[in-house]
């Protein structure tokens, strides 16, 4: 396109010293001729004097200057930054480039996750409870079945199936274990009912503090300690005997009247049906060492016994 230089304009030779300004993006690799178009000498004082921005002559619209518009290099379809707001699959493929997408939610992944926690209402409030950390503790409260007359309910707490004390997150798993057994015994508790605490073969790592059997005994219902007909302790220690020897100011005279304390599984035996109860193993074995230890102990004190009364009949042979 030719470009009729008026005098005070820059002379073409002016103009190829100066740099060339982009006036469209190449989007497509390649290097078309552009049309360079040279700018007035413009004087930027606001007077109207000649050569001035508010001149008469600049003012009026030149005519000498005939652009064809139809020869201007503008950017075609090709060029255009046009954004549709969804990206063309087919474009991140040939890329080599693969989109990623928000993996589903499946069923499966549902299951899984409920089977990690558990949402529950303790003292009409709701509480979560983690499944996963609780789960090699789970078999601490197990149903014994049934006594006497109606659905009365055996439930059975076993010591040592608790966590070791010297667990990092050993406070974490008890709380969490504590809304469990809590939990738990208000699904499995629908008339009267008796807890048979397993205390045999539990170390004192193990022992539950003071705290911890506090709390339950507050955040039981009240329907579940009316309910409570009788609770068993099974191989009872010292340790054992002083802690509920401590509690004793914090928990009710009707629910202290409602201990009983068990020597061996004998003994149990001949108090409640213990064809549901499930033992441990641990316990059994504990039990029979005991129970062996104690005829042991019988046999000499009836030896020393017999032997003190054949002494006394001697002496008294004398004369």
């Amino acid at each position: 396109m030719d470009v009729p230089f008026e005098e005070g304009m820059l002379s073409p030779s002016a103009a190829d010293m100066r740099p060339e300004p982009p006036n469209s993006l190449d989007l497509n690799g390649g290097h078309p001729q552009r049309i360079k178009l040279t700018a007035p000498n413009i004087n930027l004082s606001l007077d109207q004097s000649e050569g001035s921005i508010l001149s008469d002559d600049n003012l009026d619209s030149p005519d000498e200057i005939d652009i064809n518009v139809d020869e201007l290099d503008t950017p075609d379809e090709a060029d255009s930054f046009e954004y549709t707001g969804h990206e063309d699959p087919t474009a991140n493929k040939d890329s080599g480039q693969e989109s990623e997408s928000i993996p589903e939610y499946t069923a499966e992944e549902e299951r899984e996750d409920n089977r990690l926690w558990r949402t529950v209402v303790i003292g009409e409030q709701e509480q979560r409870i983690d499944m996963k950390v609780i789960e090699p503790y789970r078999r601490v409260i197990s149903h014994g079945g049934y006594y006497g007359d109606g659905l009365n309910a055996i439930i059975v707490f076993a010591a040592c199936f608790l966590p070791d004390s010297s667990r990092a997150d050993y406070h974490y798993v008890m709380e969490n274990l504590f809304l469990y057994v809590i939990s738990t015994l208000e699904l499995m508790v629908a008339e009267d009912y008796m807890i048979v605490y397993l205390n045999g073969a539990t170390p004192r790592r193990k022992m539950p503090g003071l705290g911890w059997m506090k709390k339950c005994y507050q955040m039981i219902d009240r329907r579940l300690r009316k309910n409570l007909k009788s609770f068993i302790i099974v191989h009872p220690s010292w340790f054992i005997r002083t802690i509920l020897a401590v509690t004793r100011p914090f928990i009710s005279s009707k629910f202290s009247s409602k201990i009983k304390y068990v020597n061996s599984l004998s003994e149990l035996s001949g108090l409640i049906p213990m064809d549901c109860i499930h033992i441990p193993e641990s316990i059994i074995k504990y039990d029979e060492e005991r129970s062996y230890k104690r005829s042991v102990r019988l046999d000499e004190e009836l030896r020393e016994e017999s032997e003190a009364a054949n002494i006394d009949m001697k002496l008294k042979e004398k004369p």
